[in-house]
């Protein structure tokens, strides 16, 4: 079996994570893996494994003939014989398809607004889809928006998985009291909901000022972003809530901390609350999209109703308190990750379901 990911970006979000960790995990598992980033590199680039076939495809607009005949390129002279595109990379692999009609498409839809699927209308998707084989969804809503809007009938759900970093080995260092820091890994985009965490983190510092917040996740530079550095500026907060922005070393981040927290108001199956489980932390995090499926009980974790202030000061509060209960749930939330989002145990499935797609197609 012989497949490329495709993604526009290895910027530090969802999809593009598991991108990555889709290549690296095939470079074990089949005859042929690689990965295509469309129009921009990123950190990312640094989790690649050497085995897999990398092309910067350096697309500059939706329709850019230089930049299809570089894919179509690579595509023929590395027989390629499945394309696995992720989110908006879709419509460049629909595009190489009408030059390749044998090569098949899988798409991998990882929209992380699940609960307003409603509204969201793609005509280009809809029509794209007529040319894909399958389509993987990252959560039930989404498989069931798929069967419902696009014509594409072999619809399955893969959860994410996660690998351990490379990177761990890292030497910076958060700031903050070692032992008493909180970590949250999210880009800062108006679903991940900081607001709630620094309002949050304004209620804690007066019982517990010595426990700080670090928080991990690119910055837009956006009025979203600016108001959430002012907010933390007239809180005074500054020596309590830190931003880093986009960063490579997530685990060795994470092993400097003590508790984890994810405030968002959607999600799918968020990759940060698997990190969070591979780092054995204990989590707070708002109970939407498929969170649940990775804490399905109190043993692995605390779960609060989304923009919750008071439940989200009280878990957070509890966990400071509690260092063995927050040595146990994190074992917990680490066991039940390894057994159920851990590579081996989506991959096999994957490579499965691909089978018995291709088989008769």
């Amino acid at each position: 079996m012989r497949i490329v990911q495709i993604i526009d970006s290895l910027e530090t979000g969802g999809a593009e994570r598991m991108a990555i960790n889709y290549a690296n995990a095939l470079s074990e598992k089949v005859e042929f893996s690689g990965l295509i980033a469309t129009r921009k590199e990123g950190l990312l680039l640094d989790y690649l494994d050497e085995k897999v076939a990398y092309l910067f495809l350096k697309k500059k607009s939706s329709i850019d003939p230089k930049a299809l005949s570089r894919i179509i390129s690579y595509l023929k002279g590395n027989k390629v014989e499945i394309i696995h595109a992720h989110s908006s990379s879709f419509f460049i692999a629909a595009l190489a398809k009408i030059f390749i009609p044998k090569i098949k498409i899988i798409w991998h839809d990882h929209f992380g607004i699940s609960q307003d699927l409603d509204s969201r209308k793609n005509l280009i998707l809809k029509i794209a889809s007529f040319l894909f084989l399958g389509i993987i969804s990252v959560n039930d809503y989404l498989k069931k928006w798929a069967l419902d809007y696009l014509h594409c009938p072999n619809v399955t759900y893969f959860p994410n998985f996660i690998l351990e970093s490379i990177d761990s080995s890292s030497n910076f260092k958060l700031k903050g009291i070692e032992g008493k820091r909180i970590i949250c890994v999210a880009n800062l985009r108006p679903q991940k909901n900081h607001e709630l965490l620094i309002n949050g983190a304004q209620m804690l510092h007066q019982k517990f000022p010595e426990w700080s917040f670090h928080l991990i996740g690119k910055d837009f530079y956006d009025d979203y972003s600016k108001n959430l550095v002012k907010k933390v500026n007239d809180l005074q907060l500054t020596e309590t809530v830190f931003f880093y922005g986009e960063m490579n070393n997530t685990q060795n981040l994470l092993k400097q901390s003590e508790i984890a927290v994810l405030t968002s108001r959607s999600e799918g199956l968020p990759l940060a609350v698997l990190e969070y489980g591979l780092s054995s932390l204990p989590v707070v995090a708002t109970d939407v999209g498929e969170v649940k499926k990775i804490i399905q009980s109190q043993q692995e974790g605390l779960l609060i109703e989304s923009n919750n202030l008071e439940q989200f000061v009280k878990a957070v509060e509890y966990l400071i308190e509690q260092e063995e209960t927050r040595k146990i749930i994190g074992k917990k939330l680490f066991s039940l990750v390894e057994q159920n989002f851990s590579e081996k145990s989506i991959l096999n499935g994957y490579i499965a379901w691909l089978e018995s797609l291709t088989t008769f197609a």
